[in-house]
């Protein structure tokens, strides 16, 4: 599995939508045992007269779906509900909440942490039906959104309003504003702009028992007790449902520049890194690094790329900048040559060369056709310790399978590094203990814009002390005491 869903972050090229399911009527596909199927059904029905039969799909129309754009099996649930308002929500989580009954929330069910897993008795909330932008303030440069909003067309209603949604990610076509907010997804734009959380002015949450919590504020100052918006930010849906948010949105900026550079050591890119983000103060869109191999691979045979530079450099540096000259940037280029901190480079000249370079950064293809699958992995740790703990983590995997291949890229500028591995012989857990293990000793975390969900919560300890990891269980516990929504995923209670 591709480590990024980037342009993600943050997965490293644009997924699908969700495979379309069938409006018909649902039909009950409760638990064997007879009474857990008499309260099941009754619990169908409850909720298909609540949202209409549209609103509520089981059986085959479950499982005609995808179980998300990293899996190859079909969606598993005892039914998906697809309420068309806040109200709604709430009548959904109110019903369940009396019936004891597990609610999952998802939104484009892209996430590669497992946060949106389901099984064949757990009850599925999407948003996909509360897709609607409300507002747009743009002498107060806010949006007004459902939850369910694709985060596309909320960057394209901010530009035509002549405005800049700052979030951008790979998923871009098919994420959701909501799952945005409860994975507080990274992506390219984070050097510049911060995480998602930065991009939140208010929200609005249905918690466990379907009580409503709205605090729909377009304010960017607002001092007055516990910021409970960021409760919910990256929170994975174990404490409410996001039904909809205020996002700040931000002057547009100038066009991008894009130069891909290669560079001779760490040390220069370290180099180049403060020296573009100091030339131009809040110029910097994204500095993105890929080390040597997985540059070749994805210029190589197993892709469909040329490769625009040679290859050789130990590393090579993906550059956006805010610029409407381009000739600007190329003087600053000029000056990185002649100190010899890059060895080659190219500028795009063109949207499509911009984008074809990206691709570079981005394209998980050549990873499948080469290999099949790959392990991947989204970890954050301290910029002066990227060098050593890749070099380490190569060593490591080579001395218990000489077959075992490390591919290493992030996002450089704000310390987020995303490996994928082919393991060989090796088993997940024994790579996942590699990967996360180290993180500890230089105070790195084990996930830096994914989440934790159900694939990284044995090594929370790692990057979480006992202390905090008990607060947020004791969090967990006062909002949703009876481990009804998507539990198992963070931690086990």
């Amino acid at each position: 599995m591709p480590a990024d869903m980037p342009p993600g972050g943050e997965a490293k090229t644009e997924p699908p939508l969700l495979s379309p399911g069938s409006d018909e009527p649902a039909c009950s596909d409760a638990p064997r045992d007879t009474q857990s199927r008499s309260m099941s059904s009754r619990l169908i029905s409850s909720l298909q007269e609540l949202v209409g039969d549209s609103g509520l799909l089981s059986g085959e129309a479950v499982r005609g779906r995808s179980a998300g754009i990293w899996s190859s099996g079909p969606l598993q649930a005892l039914a998906l509900v697809r309420p068309r308002s806040t109200e709604e929500v709430s009548g959904v989580l109110r019903l369940c909440h009396s019936a004891g009954q597990s609610v999952i929330p998802v939104g484009g069910m892209t996430g590669l942490a497992g946060a949106h897993e389901s099984g064949q008795d757990d009850i599925l909330l999407s948003t996909e039906r509360m897709n609607r932008i409300d507002s747009i303030d743009v002498d107060g440069r806010s949006m007004a959104v459902e939850a369910g909003a694709i985060l596309q067309q909320v960057q394209e209603a901010a530009a035509d309003a002549g405005l800049y949604f700052a979030l951008d990610l790979g998923a871009r076509a098919s994420c959701t504003i909501g799952g945005n907010i409860a994975t507080n997804a990274g992506g390219v734009r984070v050097l510049r702009y911060g995480m998602m959380r930065e991009q939140l002015l208010g929200i609005e949450v249905v918690l466990a028992d379907g009580q409503v919590v709205s605090s729909m504020f377009n304010l960017l100052k607002n001092n007055t007790g516990y910021d409970l918006r960021q409760l919910f930010v990256g929170s994975e849906g174990t404490l409410g449902v996001i039904t909809r948010a205020v996002l700040r949105l931000h002057e547009a900026p100038p066009p991008v520049q894009t130069a891909l550079l290669a560079v001779p050591g760490w040390r220069e890119v370290m180099t180049l890194l403060r020296f573009f983000d100091a030339g131009s103060p809040g110029q910097l869109a994204a500095c993105e690094v890929m080390w040597a191999n997985d540059y070749e691979l994805n210029t190589g045979e197993y892709s469909d790329i040329d490769p625009p530079l040679a290859p050789g450099a130990p590393y090579y540096l993906l550059i956006d900048m805010f610029a409407a000259e381009r000739a600007a940037f190329e003087e600053q280029l000029a000056e990185c040559f002649e100190r010899g901190d890059v060895v080659d480079g190219v500028v795009a000249q063109s949207e499509t060369e911009r984008q074809t370079l990206w691709r570079i950064r981005e394209d998980f293809e050549p990873e499948q056709r080469r290999f099949g699958s790959v392990y991947g992995y989204d970890v954050s740790l301290p910029i002066q310790h990227m060098e050593s703990m890749v070099e380490s983590l190569g060593e490591e995997l080579r001395a218990r399978d000489s077959a075992a291949e490390l591919f290493a890229y992030g996002h450089v500028g704000d310390g987020n590094l995303h490996y994928s591995i082919f393991p060989a012989s090796l088993a997940r857990a024994e790579v996942d203990e590699l990967v996360y293990r180290p993180l500890e000793a230089v105070s790195g975390s084990i996930s830096a814009e994914h989440g934790i969900g159900s694939e990284k919560k044995a090594f929370l300890h790692y990057t979480r002390s006992a202390a905090e990891i008990e607060l947020m269980r004791r969090i967990k516990k006062t909002l949703d005491p009876a481990n009804l929504l998507n539990p198992g995923k963070l931690f086990d209670l």
